[in-house]
C-alpha cells in the first residue's frame, strides 16, 4: 500500500507537470496546429480562444483566485452555540454526557473586606468562632453534571448534578489551617432545547426544570440548608448567552428551619450573562430581593489556556450569600486562581 501511495503521488505530480507544459506550449506557439496537440480539453479550448482573441468568462470565473484561497484559509470556522455545547444538545454529542457543570476552579487567594467571625441566624445566637479567622483564604469549587437519559435528537434530557464548595483557611498557620465552610448541592433536572427565534438576533436555546438541595452539613448553631424547585431559561446571540433562573423554596417546619429568612438575602432567582471574546470568557451574575434591597453581584474572567486545560480565573463578589454560612453577611471579595474549564 505504501508503494502504491507513492506511485499515485508521483503520477499526480507528473500529470500536473504535463498540463503546465501543454499550457506553456499553447501560450508560446498559439496556432491551430499547436492547439490540436493539447490533450486536456479545457486547455485546448483556451488555446483556440486565445487565437481568436476571446477569453471564456466561464473559465475565467472558475480559475482559482490565490487571494481568495488565502483569505478562506485564514478565516477561522464559525463557532457553535455556547448553550448547545454546554448542554450537549447537538445530535452527535454523547447521549450519556458526563462533564463539568460551569466553572470548576481553585482560588488560591481570596480577600474579603469583612470576614464573618460570628455567624448567626434568627433562631440561633451568634456562634463565636474558636479561631481568629484570616481575611485571606482559598476556595475549592467542584461541579459536575451527567445526563442519564436523552431523546434521540438530544433536545430532551434528564440530568443529575453535584456541586461542592469549600472555604479553606490555608494561610492561618496558627489555627492549623482549618476548612471554615463546605457547601453541598445535589440537583436533578430536565433540560429542553426550544430552538425559537426571538428577534434581534437572539435565539431561545435552553429550558430547565429541576430540584435543588443546598446545605453545609453542620449541626446546631452553624447548620444552614434549604430545598428549592427551579426553572431556568437560556437565550443567546452570537458569543453572548443570558441565563435567567427563578426558584421557589420548599417550606420546612419551623422547628427544623435553620435559616427561615434566607429569601430576604438570596431572593427568588438570579440572572447570569456570559460573553466570549476570542479565547477569553466573562460572566456576571446578579440576584436580589426587591422588597429588602438585599442581593449580590459576582463578576468572573476566564483567561485563554495557560498550560494544557488550565486557565487563569479571577472572581469578584459583592453582597450577601457568598456561602451558606454567610447567607446573611454582606462583604466584598476578590480572588485569583485557576480553572480547568470554561464558564458554561
Amino acid at each position: 500500500m505504501k508503494h502504491a501511495s507513492h506511485r499515485c503521488t508521483l503520477g499526480t505530480a507528473a500529470l500536473a507537470v504535463l498540463l503546465c507544459l501543454e499550457s506553456a506550449v499553447a501560450a508560446e506557439d498559439a496556432t491551430p496546429g499547436s492547439c490540436t496537440r493539447i490533450l486536456d480539453d479545457r486547455a485546448r479550448l483556451a488555446c483556440y480562444d486565445r487565437i481568436n482573441g476571446f477569453v471564456s468568462p466561464r473559465l475565467e470565473s472558475e480559475a482559482p483566485d490565490p487571494l481568495a484561497k488565502t483569505l478562506t484559509a485564514a478565516t477561522p470556522p464559525a463557532q457553535g452555540s455556547l448553550i448547545d455545547s454546554a448542554w450537549a444538545f447537538a445530535p452527535e454529542a454523547d447521549r450519556y454526557a458526563l462533564g463539568y457543570y460551569r466553572p470548576n476552579y481553585l482560588l488560591v487567594a481570596r480577600y474579603t473586606d469583612d470576614v464573618n467571625q460570628e455567624p448567626f441566624s434568627p433562631i440561633f445566637d451568634a456562634a463565636e468562632s474558636s479561631e481568629d479567622l484570616d481575611n485571606v483564604e482559598a476556595r475549592f469549587h467542584l461541579r459536575f453534571k451527567g445526563r442519564v437519559w436523552a431523546a434521540d435528537d438530544h433536545r430532551w434530557g434528564l440530568w443529575l448534578a453535584y456541586t461542592q464548595q469549600s472555604q479553606w483557611q490555608v494561610y492561618s498557620e496558627e489555627n492549623s489551617r482549618p476548612f471554615r465552610e463546605t457547601n453541598y448541592e445535589p440537583e436533578v433536572f430536565v433540560s429542553f432545547r426550544p430552538d425559537v427565534e426571538l428577534g434581534g438576533g437572539f435565539d431561545w436555546r435552553l429550558l430547565n426544570f429541576g430540584y435543588n438541595h443546598q446545605s453545609n452539613g453542620r449541626s446546631q448553631l452553624l447548620s444552614r440548608s434549604w430545598d428549592r424547585v427551579f426553572a431556568e431559561v437560556g437565550v443567546e446571540r452570537d458569543r453572548f448567552a443570558l441565563l435567567a433562573r427563578a426558584w421557589y423554596r420548599i417550606p420546612e417546619n419551623s422547628s427544623d428551619d435553620d435559616n427561615p429568612d434566607i429569601d430576604r438575602y438570596l431572593g427568588y432567582g438570579d440572572v447570569t450573562g456570559v460573553y466570549k471574546w476570542r479565547e477569553h470568557s466573562f460572566s456576571m451574575m446578579a440576584r436580589g430581593n426587591w422588597n429588602t434591597s438585599k442581593g449580590a453581584l459576582r463578576l468572573a474572567w476566564v483567561t485563554p489556556p495557560l498550560l494544557g486545560p488550565l486557565r487563569g480565573y479571577v472572581q469578584a463578589f459583592s453582597g450577601y450569600g457568598d456561602s451558606m454560612i454567610d447567607y446573611n453577611w454582606n462583604q466584598n471579595i476578590i480572588g485569583v486562581g485557576i480553572t480547568v474549564n470554561d464558564i458554561l
